[in-house]
């Protein structure tokens, strides 16, 4: 599958089986569009990234749009798909020296056959007016999502002394609820939201890994257009998830493609860090929860108080959407997000449409999310931790791997704790 992405607005060459207009609004229904508000929203927020940044959000929304429009079902196997895209840049010299450290970070997060072009043409950085300049004093950046590992996070980094601008991709249902914990932990002004508005010619593939990469360049282009990144100095980047997740090990040998994210799994975080150094792009990617469970996490933060008073408006569901923006209680984020906050003995207020998974049916008990679980209890259990991860874990990628089954143990009992609780098992 051949994807596009350029500043045209109209027809492109060469010919692909999918355009998009980059950073623009295409004027025919066969294209799609890629970030066509950015530059306006940047502008009016009184920023200009580093043109490197700037390239590095272009390849990501690019990734973003050959995911979304590229259907895994039509792939020989149901799943791994070869893609082509082209991206126009303003530096394709340098980025195309990347190519090969960009395909095997591709491949690692998505689980696809990438191959990358990347081109002149790009469009120009946001030039935001001299009166709408911002100066922008924060220290550092952090993720903000919406859910509860970010929310966790960026109270601790508050608490820390830190003044982070956060940064957020709006999403359906998201919007105000990150509105309110940024003002809730720093007050106004030090929240940048975007959005990447991609809009495809085609039915969207559903199943999104590559979503990550598109948050981690609103990140490094949020650390760039800091007063301490132009004056020569290192911004940390904090993108805070649990472990358990982070890792993300299938709960099940079925789950190792369709069912298993990446998005800020070590491995991959470090393949990104060593992308923004060849970049010259001073930034510290950290994970500061890469060693705690959801659960350690809630009950490690720093201020007790407003975490218990905004983690359960957070969103964790992976149906949220499509259960009319509300919890179903019942995938792998809400079985951990219910069992983190029971270790955490942190009440919990949401609303989960299956509630009891005490309920013998297939909506609860019988639902293929919550089995999934119950066997990975079982398998650590009655087995081994080593039987369960299998060859999930690899020390060539990891290193010394024993701090990683330890917290994955921690996880499985969270959820064992948990399960037993409800009724699950």
């Amino acid at each position: 599958m051949k994807v596009l992405l350029s500043a045209s607005k109209t027809t492109a060459r060469p010919p692909a089986d999918r355009q998009y207009t980059l950073f623009g609004r295409p004027e025919l229904q066969s294209l799609g569009a890629a970030g066509p508000t950015l530059i306006d929203d940047l502008e009016h927020f009184g920023v200009s990234p580093d043109p490197r940044a700037w390239d590095f959000l272009a390849i990501a929304l690019g990734v973003v749009a050959a995911d979304e429009g590229c259907n895994r079902e039509i792939s020989p196997d149901g799943w791994t798909r070869q893609i082509e895209l082209q991206v126009a840049l303003n530096d394709p010299t340098f980025w195309q020296s990347q190519k090969a450290l960009l395909e095997r970070l591709l491949q690692f997060l998505t689980g696809d056959i990438w191959n990358l072009t990347l081109t002149g043409g790009g469009i120009g950085l946001p030039k935001p007016t001299k009166k709408h300049i911002r100066k922008s004093e924060e220290d550092s950046v952090c993720l903000l999502s919406g859910g509860a590992d970010s929310l966790t996070g960026a109270i601790d980094v508050g608490a820390l002394g830190k003044k982070p601008l956060l940064v957020s991709q709006v999403s359906d249902g998201d919007k105000d609820h990150q509105t309110a914990f940024a003002k809730a932990i720093f007050g106004d002004g030090h929240h940048l939201q975007l959005n990447h508005n991609i809009s495809s010619p085609v039915v969207a593939e559903r199943s999104q890994r590559s979503r990550s990469i598109l948050f981690v360049a609103y990140g490094v282009l949020g650390a760039t257009v800091l007063e301490r990144y132009k004056t020569g100095q290192t911004v940390t980047f904090y993108v805070p998830e649990n472990g358990f997740i982070s890792l993300n090990v299938p709960l099940t040998p079925l789950r190792l493609g369709t069912l298993s994210t990446r998005t800020t799994h070590p491995y991959y975080m470090g393949l990104v860090s060593t992308l923004l150094k060849n970049a010259g792009l001073r930034i510290s990617i950290e994970n500061p929860f890469q060693f705690k469970t959801k659960g350690e996490l809630f009950a490690q933060c720093q201020n007790q108080a407003l975490l218990k008073s905004l983690v359960c408006s957070s969103t964790s569901c992976g149906r949220y959407k499509r259960m009319a923006y509300r919890h179903c209680g019942r995938c792998v984020p809400c079985l951990i997000r219910r069992a983190a906050l029971l270790s955490a003995k942190i009440p919990d207020t949401t609303t989960y449409v299956y509630k009891d998974l005490s309920i013998d049916d297939e909506h609860h008990k019988q639902f293929d999310d919550v089995k999934s679980a119950c066997y990975a209890v079982h398998q650590v259990k009655t087995q081994s931790l080593n039987k369960w991860v299998g060859g999930s874990l690899s020390s060539t990628q990891l290193g010394d791997i024993k701090p990683y089954n330890d917290l994955l143990r921690r996880g499985i009992l969270e959820s064992e704790t948990f399960l037993k609780s409800v009724g699950a098992m």
